[in-house]
């Protein structure tokens, strides 16, 4: 596979102002991070309900599935982060996340009630809380504790996605998936072994954790950074489009972008929940 170079100047252009717009948002404070991570959220959740809808048309009667599910996810999204980040707002923490319950049980109350596809749209808007939704929030929990982890996690996957990206264009052959035909087994290995290398690098020199959190880190976001890209290809698979947005130029919508996140965000919080001691957040 030659490297298109139109193409890749025209990535590489979106990219860069995509980059720093996300640089701005990790880096500024908790609110900025706040604010960056339920925009992702709230794209990303309008684009897979239009998916959702084009794979099963049935359910694009029920109107009422991306508004109930979206101010549900907004409303837990916003309990969690006054419970991380905003102290003195217990009252306010409590009643988004009772809201979110009562709404959450009255969709299912309507699904119960309602014949036809009523609990089939609960079931795929249920879907939509824990493969968006609920992994927005454990990345907001891991800039809780500490801001190099999803900072890590996010250059970790444009790195993984960069140089899967190049190498398979110059030495790529052998196809990995059919799902992904532009794919192969070389430009994959090459993408985990250079960001594997990129971590192993800042581990040595990093003060913060060691070396082998970093490659860990690395892992998923490689490993399993690619897994999420494949299912979210799947759907566009299923749905018979060829990006879920046009949100950038040359990368496609939101869930285009961060579908690698979605998949690698939980193997990373697990590993850090288990194995990376929390840093005190005055040191960011």
């Amino acid at each position: 596979m030659a490297l298109d170079i139109p193409t890749f100047f025209k990535r590489l252009g979106s990219a860069i102002v995509f980059s720093a717009v996300m640089m701005a948002g990790l880096l500024w404070n908790e609110w900025a991070f706040f604010m960056l991570t339920s925009l992702i959220m709230i794209l990303c959740l309008r684009e897979y309900f239009k998916l959702i809808f084009k794979i099963f048309p049935e359910v694009y009667a029920d109107k009422w599935l991306p508004a109930a599910f979206m101010l549900i996810s907004i409303l837990m999204f916003s309990s969690l982060f006054l419970f991380l980040f905003g102290e003195g707002s217990v009252v306010l923490q409590k009643l988004f996340f009772i809201t979110a319950l009562i709404l959450l049980s009255a969709s299912l109350l309507k699904s119960m009630l309602q014949k036809n596809t009523a609990l089939h749209s609960f079931l795929l808007g249920s879907g939509a809380l824990f493969y968006i939704s609920v992994t927005c929030g454990m990345f907001l929990y891991l800039r809780a504790v500490s801001l190099c982890i999803p900072l890590a996690l996010i250059l970790m996957i444009w790195m993984n996605d960069t140089m899967a990206y190049l190498v398979g264009s110059f030495i790529g052959k052998t196809p990995f998936s059919k799902i992904s035909p532009k794919k192969t087994w070389e430009g994959t290995g090459g993408g985990v072994l250079l960001t594997l290398v990129g971590a192993a690098v800042w581990g040595y020199y990093s003060p913060y954790y060691k070396m082998m959190d970093w490659m860990a880190l690395a892992l998923c976001a490689s490993i399993a950074g690619t897994l999420g890209d494949l299912f979210e290809s799947k759907l566009k698979r299923m749905a018979d489009v060829k990006d879920s947005g046009t949100m950038m130029p040359g990368h496609g919508g939101a869930l285009d972008r961060f579908d690698s996140l979605l998949l690698a965000t939980p193997f990373a919080f697990a590993y850090a929940l288990v194995f990376m001691a929390p840093l005190p957040l005055h040191l960011f």
